[in-house]
């Protein structure tokens, strides 16, 4: 398994950096279903002690990520094609008709924002830097829905998003499909700037599916 970056951020717990990392390398494939972590492991990688390690973990492992294994540690799960596609068809009905209500109405700041983020995640997905990838990723697009004005669909996509694995993520790396699925970002907020609602919940459709392709390993772009 590869390093762990040094847990420094003061605005999160222990805890919460540690379970940030965990999750971003599973979810992208750097750590792989079946691989079992421990705990000392973990805590002398991350350099610190082993409670928020094991905090962290005990909520990775009701989140899903994980299963624990008596007297040898956590075991990463495996989640089916299946079940990735019944996520990524949820996505595809809860962020792409917004799109139609968002369009024409973002203000200067607002597109100023969306557009240095897209940056952003065109950037990690050529220098192959998942955490950063999947980080401003998550940002953009909850971003956009926060402009909907509906709480309970920001908080309903994220907690979707949690649940899924990019389990391709590391080897579309290697081909131009994740740089060319990322510059979509940059393409949608053009759309949304004028007012081209229903080409952007187009786009926004084709995108996800181009996502879910990740997630199960292939590329369907």
């Amino acid at each position: 398994m590869s390093g762990f970056a040094t847990l420094l951020s003061p605005a999160e717990s222990l805890r919460e950096q540690v379970e940030g990392q965990l999750a971003s390398r599973i979810v992208s494939g750097e750590i792989p279903p079946g691989e079992v972590l421990t705990v000392p492991t973990l805590a002398g990688e991350f350099g610190v002690s082993a409670t928020p390690v094991r905090e962290a973990m005990l909520n990775l492992a009701r989140r899903g990520f994980l299963r624990p294994i008596r007297n040898r540690g956590f075991e990463v799960t495996e989640v089916s094609p299946d079940e990735l596609r019944q996520l990524s068809e949820v996505r595809m009905l809860l962020e792409a008709p917004p799109m139609v209500v968002v369009a024409g109405t973002l203000d200067d700041e607002t597109v100023a924002e969306l557009r240095v983020t897209a940056d952003r995640i065109v950037e990690a997905a050529r220098d192959a830097r998942f955490d950063e990838y999947l980080a401003a990723d998550t940002e953009f697009h909850l971003r956009i829905l926060e402009c909907t004005g509906n709480a309970k669909l920001v908080e309903t996509v994220r907690e979707l998003r949690q649940q899924t694995r990019l389990v391709g993520l590391v080897q579309l790396a290697e081909t131009d499909a994740l740089i060319s699925t990322s510059l979509e970002h940059a393409e949608l907020v053009d759309l949304l700037v004028a007012g081209r609602g229903q080409d952007a919940e187009a786009l926004m459709r084709r995108h996800i599916g181009h996502v879910g392709g990740i997630w199960s390993g292939q590329d369907e772009a």
